[in-house]
């Protein structure tokens, strides 16, 4: 048995840490909230994954010393935005030859870097013991044991192998892939995508409309990941279009569903106080245009996100503006 650590509580934190525990691990996982860490000490999290029995072999402590004492595998679940700040307090924590696995899906505000840089940066953890996961995950669905696979990215293929074995349970596959600029751009660009379908599911708009905007996300978002070094494939994989269709569509996705209330003409304030967890499109949008501009990347989807999102832009007035843009062919 192998312990693992996870620090994060949440939803898509305490999924994982469900499969790793099925997948006969010992998991540790931190949390901030000494009444969260009680409620997973006693085999629950009704914050989080309300109705569900988490595995025996879960425990959770507030001391991050303690969840990481021993572990192979440093698995990071928190608000991207958040991460420097964390890791500045777990970097010491962090040395060794860990494993670190990204569970997150943004891009940080200020200096447009992805997860793994953030991490390789502030803990000093080298790119091949850097992983990240990204694929179709809702985590609702993956802690009720329903079937999904997934991506786990690394540079080098003994930790991307390392980390797919440690998660593979019969209900859960991943793959591996040595692409994690293409993991970590498609796991970031989709959320953005998902407020644009969820703004048009509040505007009434119908399957066509949403179709447009994720096939045309989809283009946005490949651009974007090429221009970084990606390899295109992974667009059309479970870290790209899988990822991309799973956010978009589903009402379990808080991206979709932040959209939704955009659209039915909330504003950004009213949706954030009805909304306890954090939607990173809304985060992270911003700083996905400034990455895509500063890389010369036209991702038009994105900045009339950015303007209903931080600039009030009325929803319907986005619409009309992608629309009348220039013709050109589908594949410019």
């Amino acid at each position: 048995m192998n312990h693992i650590a996870v620090f994060g509580a949440g939803s898509w934190g305490t999924a994982f840490a469900s499969i790793l525990a099925d997948a006969g691990n010992d998991v540790r996982v931190w949390g901030r909230r000494p009444e969260l860490v009680e409620q997973l000490n006693r085999g629950v999290n009704e914050d989080y994954a309300p109705g569900i029995e988490l595995s025996s072999r879960i425990s959770a402590s507030t001391d991050p010393e303690r969840v990481v004492d021993g572990a192979g595998i440093v698995v990071l679940s928190v608000p991207s935005q958040s991460l420097r700040d964390n890791l500045t307090q777990w970097a010491p924590l962090l040395t060794g030859e860990k494993i670190i696995v990204s569970l997150m899906k943004g891009i940080e505000l200020g200096t447009t870097k992805r997860m793994s840089e953030v991490i390789h940066e502030v803990a000093g953890v080298p790119l091949e013991r850097i992983s990240a996961v990204s694929g179709p995950n809702l985590s609702r669905e993956i802690i009720q044991r329903q079937p999904a696979a997934t991506v786990v990215a690394c540079p080098d293929e003994r930790s991307a192998d390392t980390v797919a074995a440690a998660c593979q349970t019969s209900y859960f596959r991943p793959y591996t892939s040595p692409d994690l600029v293409g993991a970590e751009i498609g796991g970031a660009v989709k959320n953005v995508i998902a407020l644009a379908v969820g703004m048009a599911s509040g505007l009434g708009m119908g399957d066509n409309t949403k179709a447009t905007i994720i096939t045309r996300g989809l283009a946005e978002t490949t651009r974007l990941a090429m221009a970084l070094g990606a390899d295109p494939r992974t667009m059309s994989g479970l870290a790209g279009v899988g990822d991309l269709i799973a956010t978009c569509m589903s009402p379990l996705s808080r991206n979709h569903s932040f959209g939704v209330k955009l659209g039915q003409g909330l504003t950004l304030e009213e949706v954030t106080a009805q909304t306890k967890q954090t939607a990173e499109g809304v985060k992270s949008c911003s700083s996905i245009l400034e990455l895509a501009h500063g890389n010369g990347v036209d991702v038009p989807i994105i900045e009339q996100v950015n303007r209903a999102v931080h600039e009030a832009v009325p929803v319907t007035e986005i619409g009309r503006e992608l629309l009348a843009r220039a013709r050109k062919s589908e594949t410019d």
